[in-house]
């Protein structure tokens, strides 16, 4: 098994590898560093280190260096509350906290460590990372992963890009999100390839749900970069903006990986149109990460890609997926047991004849009409975001003779008559069964900051659909298709 002093130890060691705003870090460089810090956490005895450090070559150090010492890393996302953050460091059993501003310097990186008394918590052997996740609900949950996993997932991602001749990958989401953390980084380590690391509002992203393109398209430009990771709502924003520069065709990067959830064909096509290469993939973090992508010569849209080298991809008789190659080790907190070869993922699709998953949506989120046809929410949701007035939205209708759906426009202000407009084109592609009926403009936002999303843009829909109750009731009193009882 590779790791990433392996990795950096390959080919020249002058070579960049960790690039920001104070210079560029060669490989041998970065290796010296993860050295001496790996050294320093052994020599302190820390058993389980957590992070909560703004995108840069620190983080990276210090993500590598507890790799390379043995040492379980919980890397805590800036969007986790006060309350989230007591609940990971409790739950993991964190001795020890990096950051930028208390405790004894460490050295190897311009942090400091600063030690918390903790009590050990049983992990399943073999765990260097625990990536938790916000989840549906508020209270994180952690998946054990080992270091198998998570190189054999780099590798398979980097073998992957290969022929595209990635150079330099642009980091645009906040590194504790595993898949920056494992395709953004460990994968252009593992090809030899260097990593740019600006803080995240100099990418545009503030907190976990303002995005301000053009600050993305800038950073591309100064960085030159070759590669970048974005969500949906990311990627549509950014084309958007790209179209509404005007005719001058501004740089874009080689490659464009999208995931955290649906894209959609239409989505896909008109960010192609202003030059970006999107291409979607799939992942999830029980799996470490990426599993199936997208990509040059091998793309069809509106799929979630083949999978990589690394990933077995089956879909059982009752349409889930399931996914084997990198299981991870089990959740913090279960009782010891076997993991399964086969993950279960929650999610459906099947697999066409040349091998690309489509994916139909989440298992338990499945809607059934009140005339007993089953809908996938994300389905009608993808036809819906994929019309450039809406912004998000979020299916909704269990039981009932039609679906509604809760909107937020692409921009403030929009007139209701447009996303009426937006909604009609989508109705046009969809079957009667799944049909937008009623419908009602969000109260806010639906991201992470309004508490009606994930950070990586995941509706909440118990908490969407609890908010909007009321207009929603009474949008289907004002409906002829429907009729409160």
């Amino acid at each position: 098994m590779s790791t990433p002093l392996d990795w950096l130890r390959r080919g020249d060691p002058t070579r960049d590898t960790l690039i920001a705003h104070d210079g560029a870090r060669s490989a041998a460089r970065a290796a010296d560093a993860i050295e001496q810090a790996a050294a320093a956490l052994r020599e302190a005895r820390i058993r389980v280190l957590a992070t909560r450090v703004d995108n840069g070559p620190d983080w990276a150090i210090a993500d590598l260096a507890v790799w390379s010492a043995g040492v379980v890393h919980v890397p805590l996302p800036a969007f986790f509350t006060p309350d989230q953050c007591a609940h990971v460091l409790d739950a993991a059993g964190v001795d020890a906290v990096a950051s930028e501003a208390d405790g004894a310097p460490w050295p190897g990186t311009g942090l400091r460590l600063q030690r918390r008394t903790a009590s050990p918590v049983p992990m399943p052997p073999g765990t260097v990372k625990v990536s938790f996740t916000s989840g549906s609900t508020g209270r994180p949950r952690g998946a054990c992963l080992s270091a198998d996993a998570l190189a054999r997932v780099a590798e398979g991602v980097a073998a992957a890009l290969a022929p595209i001749g990635v150079a330099r990958h642009l980091a645009a989401l906040p590194l504790p999100v595993l898949l920056e953390n494992v395709a953004g980084l460990y994968a252009p380590l593992a090809a030899g390839a260097a990593v740019v690391l600006p803080p995240l509002a100099e990418v545009g992203l503030h907190g976990s749900s303002r995005f301000d393109p053009m600050r993305l398209q800038a950073a591309v430009e100064r960085w030159r970069a070759d590669s970048a990771i974005v969500l949906p709502q990311m990627l549509r924003a950014w084309a958007a903006a790209r179209a509404a520069s005007g005719p001058r065709s501004a740089p874009a990067p080689r490659f464009v990986a999208v995931g955290g959830a649906a894209v959609g064909a239409a989505t896909l096509a008109a960010a192609r149109a202003t030059g970006l290469p999107a291409f979607e993939g799939y992942g999830l973090t029980e799996c470490g990460s990426v599993q199936t992508l997208n990509l040059p010569g091998a793309d069809r849209p509106g799929s979630a890609g083949r999978p990589l080298p690394h990933a077995r991809i089956t879909v059982a008789a009752d349409g889930e997926v399931r996914v084997s190659g990198t299981p991870m080790l089990g959740y913090l907190g279960d009782a010891p047991g076997a993991m399964s070869a086969e993950w279960p993922t929650g999610d459906l699709g099947h697999l066409d004849a040349d091998g690309f998953l489509h994916l139909s949506g989440r298992r338990r989120n499945l809607l059934i009409t009140a005339f007993g046809r089953n809908v996938s929410p994300e389905w009608v949701e993808t036809a819906l975001q994929s019309q450039p007035a809406i912004g998000s939205a979020v299916v909704l209708g269990d039981g009932r003779p039609v679906l509604s759906a809760v909107v937020w426009p692409s921009r403030p202000g929009l007139p209701p008559a447009a996303v009426q407009h937006a909604i009609d084109a989508a109705n046009a592609a969809l079957p009667d069964y799944a049909r937008i009926g009623p419908w009602v403009l969000a109260s806010a936002p639906l991201d992470a900051a309004s508490g009606t999303a994930t950070p990586n843009g995941r509706p909440l829909r118990d908490a969407i659909e609890s908010l909007h109750r009321a207009a929603l009731a009474a949008a289907y009193r004002r409906s002829s298709d429907d009729v409160l009882p």
